[in-house]
This record gives structure tokens, sequence and C-alpha cells, in this order.
């Protein structure tokens, strides 16, 4: 059929070449160009990646133009509504939703992982107490090779397994040791007895004396609940940045810890998983409701520098689906908390104003995701230095289910992407003395 392959010419040679055309399941199709620097001896450009399939993917699929996001085909709407998280984890790595007695045995198995070792402990205090605990996440995970280097052959199937579980149950200990590390507090071990967002908390907030989660220091289910939903929305993105790092670093055969840490070194920068530690920045920069109006000027005007953060996104031209779920969920848990901070008034009242300005409206810059979690976050007393930390609590699944993924391939290619070169054409050599800018020096 003619809509099977794309025809290319090259105007130059007047050369032309059909390359396949490759159809997924939903969205546009792709074009085989692996061979056209053999055929026409050239290269794509394509910076950022922006029109590139880097890979063939089972896992995760988004519709920016209609705002669908699927994990394995499920619309998020309905896993954000009726899923734990550790579902939605067992569902990336497995492919399928957990029947009863697969998520008892998987939340058993994460609860088993979730302890680290003695030594890895001691690990942290070779940090500054005021490191930042994105630096220390980096550091202890790319160093987990270091003490569990048994299971560690990823060509062995159960080892990969054993891998990705042990990631998914020791990052919350980790970050939650990150955290305490920071403020100078005890480290907090795991409990068996709760549940993965539970665990979180406790590990995060109990003074040595007394838990966070037990009779005398109960904790609202609504805001585990919130904690949860959250993870489930930031738990994959398809081929995102860190995603993407994640897969290039597996691609040369690197040990899953390392691809991992990989991934959170790239989710650490502003423009991925720092965003909604931004939105806090900006929020703090407007300083108060009565500021608004003149903010949201300033974001119109092309030639100030001023930018929303957490208002619209790359990949989704109509709204963000996270948003919308996560929306209610956000002015529900600062109604339950009950605070009357002067930042969450100032991001009501941003939100409410953007979302009814003529100009927003028609350039679809809706709140994002990155908008609502940071509020959330910070309504749940995390630090701000640790919201990317919690995006990559979350991410981590999606991470590990992409490298799996990977490595079940027969022989996946190291990537390697090539470059339009702009430098200095071929050139010699100049000894010192007759090069651009040298002086005759008299030895007298």
């Amino acid at each position: 059929m003619a809509n099977d392959t794309l025809l290319v010419r090259h105007t130059g040679t007047g050369r032309e070449v059909e390359y396949p055309l490759l159809r997924g399941t939903m969205g546009a199709d792709s074009v085989d160009i692996r061979a056209l620097p053999r055929d026409l001896g050239c290269f794509t450009y394509d910076p950022g990646f922006i029109a590139t399939s880097s890979c063939k993917s089972k896992i995760t699929y988004i519709d920016g133009e209609n705002g669908i996001l699927l994990y394995r085909g499920y619309p998020i709407e309905q896993l954000a509504e009726h899923c734990e998280f550790t579902e939605v984890a067992y569902l990336l790595m497995n492919g399928e939703l957990p029947n009863q007695t697969e998520l008892r045995d998987f939340n058993e198995e994460i609860s088993d992982r979730a302890i680290i070792h003695e030594s890895l402990r001691k690990f942290f205090d070779g940090f500054h107490y005021d490191a930042h605990p994105m630096s220390m996440l980096v550091g202890v995970v790319g160093s987990l090779s270091a003490f569990y280097h048994s299971e560690l052959n990823i060509k062995d199937s159960t080892h990969r397994k054993v891998c990705a579980a042990r990631l998914i149950g020791k990052m919350p200990t980790i970050a939650a040791a990150s955290y305490r590390h920071s403020v100078g507090r005890p480290f907090v071990y795991p409990r068996i007895d709760l549940s993965y967002c539970e665990n979180f908390l406790n590990m995060m907030f109990s003074r040595s004396s007394q838990n966070y989660i037990d009779q005398d220091h109960y904790i609202d289910p609504y805001l585990v609940k919130a904690l949860n939903l959250l993870f489930i929305l930031h738990a994959d993105h398809e081929q995102n940045a860190s995603t993407s790092t994640v897969r290039l670093a597996g691609s040369t055969g690197a040990n899953p810890y390392a691809c991992i840490a990989a991934g959170i070194a790239a989710l650490w920068g502003p423009a991925h998983g720092g965003a909604n530690e931004a939105v806090l920045t900006m929020l703090a920069q407007i300083g108060s409701a009565d500021n608004v109006p003149k903010f949201i000027a300033k974001a119109k005007d092309h030639d100030d520098p001023f930018r929303l953060m957490g208002f619209g996104h790359r990949v989704y031209k109509n709204f963000d689906p996270r948003a919308t779920i996560i929306r209610k969920t956000c002015h529900d848990v600062l109604a339950r908390t009950q605070k009357s901070d002067p930042l969450f008034e100032l991001a009501l009242a941003l939100e409410e104003q953007a979302l009814n300005d003529d100009y927003f409206i028609e350039k679809k810059l809706y709140p994002n995701v990155d908008f609502y979690s940071g509020i959330i976050y910070k309504a749940l007393n995390i630090p701000v230095d640790m919201f990317t930390v919690m995006f990559a609590i979350a991410r981590t699944a999606g991470w590990v289910a992409h490298w799996l993924e990977m490595m079940e391939e027969s022989a996946p290619p190291i990537g390697r992407p090539r470059q339009l070169y702009i430098g200095p054409a071929r050139r010699d050599f100049l000894p010192k003395g007759q090069r651009s800018g040298d002086t005759h020096v008299c030895n007298g």
C-alpha cells in the first residue's frame, strides 16, 4: 500500500528512497530511517528529539492534543480513582493489573526490600549536614550496586525483577533518610505493618520517642490518599528526559542502580522534576494575592522575563489530564488541613484569575500537575527541597518498567545520537610561536 512507506527525495542527487512506516496501537506513525545515512548520505536533525521515536514501548501512551494519558492502556483517571501506588507500579512493570494474591505478594516483597544495609545507612554520615536531598539521593542510589552486588546479572530475568523491586522498595527509605540527615534527625526504620505511603510519611516525620503513625499520633487517611494519588500521577510519562536517560544508560549495559541514578540526575533539572519547586519560588516572588493582576500582566508581556511556572505543558496542547484529577484533591487537602497560609491563598487567587483570563484560555495555558502538586506537598509539610525527591520516588516505578522492557529486547542497541558538526574544518597544527597572536620573543 502506498501509505505504508514514506518517499524521501534528495534534491542534490535526485535519488529517491522509500522508508517503511511503523504503526503503533495508537498515535502517529513513525518512519524507520535507520538506513538513511547509507542510502542518501545524511542524518536527520532533531534537537531535543521532538520528532524522533527512540524506541518501541508498550508501557505508556500520551495524546497531547486531546489530553489523554494511558498506563498499559488504562486511563490515568481510572487508575488514580481506584488503585494504590504499588498496584500501579506492578502494572507498569508487568503489563497487567495484579489479582489479590499477586498484589499481596508484591506488597510483601516491596516491604521486605524497604530496609537498607546498615553500612549504607552510615553512608549518609559522609554528606554535609546541609547537603541538598537530591544530591544525597543521586549518590546513595548510585552506590547501591556496591552494597547489593548479588542478583546483578542484567541478562537474568529473575535478577532484573529483584533489582526493580529493590529500587521501588528502598527509594522511600533513602529519600526519608536524606531528609532526616539534612535536618539532623535520627534515621527511622521502615515498618512492615504500614502501606507504602504511610511508611514513607512515618519515616519522614516520626520523632525518636514517638511514631508519626500509631494510636496516639493518627494521620488522616485522606492525606495518605492524596500522597498515593500524587505518586500514581507521577509514576510514568512516556519517553521524558529522565526516562530517556535511564534507557540511554541502560543501553550501555550499566547496572540498574547506575541507570536509575542517572535518571535522578536528569530529573533534578528545574525544567523537569524541579518544576513544582519552581512554582513555590514563583509564588514567593509574587508575594500576595494583591499582586496577582500585576504578575498576570507581566506574564502576558513578551518583553518581560517573568513566566508563570506550573502553567501549560510541552506535551499537552489542550489540558494536562493529571491536573484535572489533582485539582479537586488540592482544594480538599487545603480545606482538610485548615491551613491559613498566605501562600495557599495566593495560589488559589492566581489559579482563579488565570482560569478566567481570555489570554490564558485562548492559549490553553492551564495550571498543570506541577502547580497543584507543589501546593499539596507543602500542605503535607514536605519541605520544598524534597519536592523533586518525591517525584523521584514515584517515577522510579516508571524508570524500572522501562529498564525491564529494554532489557527484554534480544540485543538493544547502544544509544548513539549523531550531530550536525559546525566547528572548524580540518586544519594543520602550528607550533608555539607561530599561532595567531604570538609575538617574537628575543632572548638577548
